[in-house]
Order: structure tokens, then sequence, then C-alpha cells
């Protein structure tokens, strides 16, 4: 195996004589500080061949060996499987063959190829073998050694950047420590000035994020505008409480007669009942629809009023009735809202959204604000899809606790340091680790969309 030293002032320099070297695709053995620099052993991955045994061959096809008869198998000689590197060269001098294949041409006119005398396999018997299996073991090894290095470099890579953009690092910790995601973090930092102060620096993010979300403002409010809206989300986010709040707020602004209500929520034992209790309460009509036909039917006896409010089932994102959902809305001129939890991890958020998007969503909610500790996971997750926001749910009452979203608010909530003896503070190498996990992540992705 050809181990090979590399040595460079950083980490980065010697990673990029390995890869300038070795190719992108080298592994890394061992790396240590010495004197000036770093020292980094690297092999090639073709070299890995030597630990790993590679898979026995299948056997050749014909047109390998149709320039010439296989000759006899002759004493000493090495089977063909052992040396496939004989398929395409040609017998050294001296060798059995070679003076056949170095005899001149018999005519100029007609130059032919010199034949290659290329061992025969010996013959199988039986069945074809199958090919031989990596244990697992050995695997095993392999992503155990593999993990070892890509921690390593990761922590090269995070003392290297913060030694060399100290602020840029420590708000990229803050950031990770808050609950944004590796990637929306990237992102927003990809144009931070490096001569900025600390504090400068953290305006500076927090500007870029805000001209990032998008939201309505009083004079787009969708209670003035009217037209038909449907939300939709996961079991328990709060679809039917909204669904009251923003009746009411109609109602206020325009009277019980500009609004109807319809559920298509036939499933829950009193979800139809209860948001009749709200109809009543506001003086709305509430209509029932059962599938695609029923509210064909009740929007096109509706299509005069000023404003239609649709609350529909819960239902798990992964749950098959997205997909009837998807198909009742369809044919139908409805927008709808995503209603998206506070409380919510962020990678559950991103699966809401992957899910619902088939819908054409028109714009998002955000729910229990009042309930989550950070908004840095939801907004993250708004922000990313590039969806936008209409209302902030902050508690129970109607219509009080229903907003029109305020930017600086939400953000100043999303970036609000977590307290010190939180467990959820990140130190040392662990944003660096979190990155790096993060990265390899992309990869592995790309790849498979690849």
């Amino acid at each position: 195996m050809n181990v090979r030293k590399f040595i460079g002032a950083t980490a980065r320099d010697a990673l990029r004589k390995v890869k300038e070297t070795l190719g992108p695709d080298a592994i890394i053995l061992s790396n240590r500080g010495i004197p000036g620099g770093v020292e980094i052993m690297a092999v090639a991955a073709r070299d890995m061949e030597m630990i790993v045994p590679m898979p026995e061959r299948d056997a050749p096809r014909s047109n390998d060996y149709a320039a010439a008869a296989p000759p006899a198998p002759m004493p000493g000689r090495v089977a063909a499987k052992d040396q496939p590197q004989l398929r395409s060269m040609p017998p050294a001098l001296g060798q059995p063959g070679a003076r056949a294949s170095l005899r001149p041409p018999p005519a100029p006119a007609a130059r032919p190829l010199p034949q290659v005398e290329v061992p025969q396999p010996p013959a199988r018997s039986g069945a074809k073998p199958e090919a031989e299996v990596v244990p697992a073991a050995v695997m095993e090894e392999i992503r155990t050694l593999r993990r070892l290095v890509e921690q390593q470099l990761a922590g090269f890579a995070w003392g290297e950047a913060a030694r060399a953009e100290p602020v840029k690092t420590e708000i990229l910790r803050q950031m990770l420590d808050v609950g944004f995601s590796p990637q929306a973090a990237r992102d927003l930092l990809a144009d931070l000035p490096g001569e900025l102060e600390a504090g400068q620096a953290l305006s500076w993010v927090k500007g870029a994020a805000e001209r990032s979300l998008l939201t309505i403002n009083s004079e787009s409010d969708i209670v003035d505008q009217g037209g038909i809206y449907a939300l939709v989300g996961p079991t328990g986010v709060g679809k039917t409480t909204t669904t009251a709040k923003l009746a009411a707020r109609c109602v206020l602004r325009h009277g019980a007669r500009k609004l109807a209500l319809v559920t298509t929520d036939g499933y829950r034992i009193g979800a139809h009942e209860q948001l009749r209790i709200y109809g009543r309460i506001l003086g709305v009509p509430v209509h029932l629809a059962r599938d695609a036909k029923d509210l064909r039917t009740t929007l096109h006896d509706l299509q005069h009023t000023h404003m239609v409010l649709i609350d529909t089932i819960g239902m798990s994102q992964r749950d098959r009735m997205v997909s009837e959902q998807v198909a009742m809305f369809g044919a139908s001129n409805v927008n709808s809202l995503l209603l998206l939890s506070a409380t919510s991890r962020g990678d559950t958020l991103d699966d809401v959204v992957r899910s619902y998007s088939r819908l054409d969503l028109a714009g998002s909610i955000l729910t229990k604000v009042d309930e989550a500790a950070s908004l840095a996971s939801s907004l993250d997750v708004i922000i990313r899809h590039g969806l936008r926001l209409y209302y902030v749910s902050n508690g129970q009452r109607v219509p009080e606790d229903l907003h029109l979203p305020n930017r600086q608010y939400l953000l100043h909530r999303a970036f609000k340091d977590l307290p010190e003896n939180s467990p959820h503070h990140l130190s040392g190498l662990e944003p660096g680790l979190m990155m790096a996990s993060s990265a390899v992540g992309l990869q592995s992705a790309g790849g498979q969309h690849g």
C-alpha cells in the first residue's frame, strides 16, 4: 500500500496537497501537529484494494479472447484471475508467445495488429460462484474510520475558522444554539462583511433574515381582500380555532352576511359541531362538504360571498388522506394556508411542508407562538421554503390572539440567546461537528437525487 506523507503550514494547505496528489477520494489515515505545520498521512482510494479484497471477477466475455485460441496451461503460470492486467498488456520479450507476436508482417500492404497471448482462466465446473461479499465487520471498521477522520477534519476546520474569522464563527455558534439549521446559517452568513464587530454582525444577520422572511401587511390582509381559503395542516395544530379567529375578524369588519364557513372534517366525533358552535355565535352558516363533489357544489352556491373559510380534517403529514385532500381542492379555486406549530422541531416541520406542498400553498400561519421557547426552527423552515407568513397565533382567545406578523419581533424571539444553564448549548468543537455532519448529509442527498 502506497502511503504518502503531506506537510503543510495549516490543515487546509495539507489537505489541498492531498487532493492534488491523490485525488478527491483519498483516504486520510492519520494527522498530527508538527513544528511549523500539520502532517497528514494519506493513501489513494485505489490502494484500498490491498486492504479490502475485490470480488472475484466474472468469466471473461467471448470477444476478449477472439483474437487467439486459448493456449494450453503452462507449469508455473499464474491464473488469469490473479493477473487481470494481462488482458491489455503484450507479453514481454523472452516469454512464450513473444516471438510470434513480434514477427514482422508478411506483406507491407497489410499490417496486421500484433496478437496478444492472454492466459486462459481455468475452466469452472458447476454453477457460477457468487461474487465475494466484503464482511460486515470490515465495512463497519471503514465507516468508523471515516467518521473519525471527518470529526478530526471538522475540528481542524472549526479551529482554523475560529482563528481566521472569529466574529463569523461566533455568530454561527449562536445561530446553531438557538435552533437555526446549518443550511440556513450558511446561507445567511455567506455575504457577511468581514470587518464588522460582533454586535454589528448580529444586526446584519438579523437584517438579512428579516429581508428573507415573506409576510403580508395590513394592506394585503386577506380578511379585507376576500376569497376562498382552506386551512390545512397536521392534527392538533389549531385549524378549527384559527378558522374561528379569522371568521370573527371578518364579521367584525364586514358583517356576518359576507362570510360562510365550510368544514370537510366529517371523520372526527364532534368536529362539525365545534365549528357549528362558532358559526352560531357569529351568526354565520356552516356547511359540510364530504367529498370533492359536495365541495364544488357548496362553493358554487357561495360564489358571491365575500369570504369562505374551509376547516379541514387534521391528519398526519404521512397519512394517505393527504393525497385525497389534494385531489379535493385541486379542482376548486381554493387558496390553501398551511398551519405550522412553533413548538415542533425543524425536521418535523420540513416533513409537513413537503407533504402539503402538493396543494400549491398560498402561504402559512404560525400557531402556538406563546408555547414555544424559541421561534428559530419554525422561522427557519418558513424562510427556506419561501412560504409567505399570513398570521401569527399566540393563544386560544377568539379573535384577540391572531395577529399580522411583526418581522422584527419574531426575529428578536428567534435570535434570543439560551439561558446560561441550558443543556442545549453547543460547546467546544460541537458546532464544527454539526456543520460537518450537515455537509455530509447534503452530499449524500445530492448523490441520491443525482
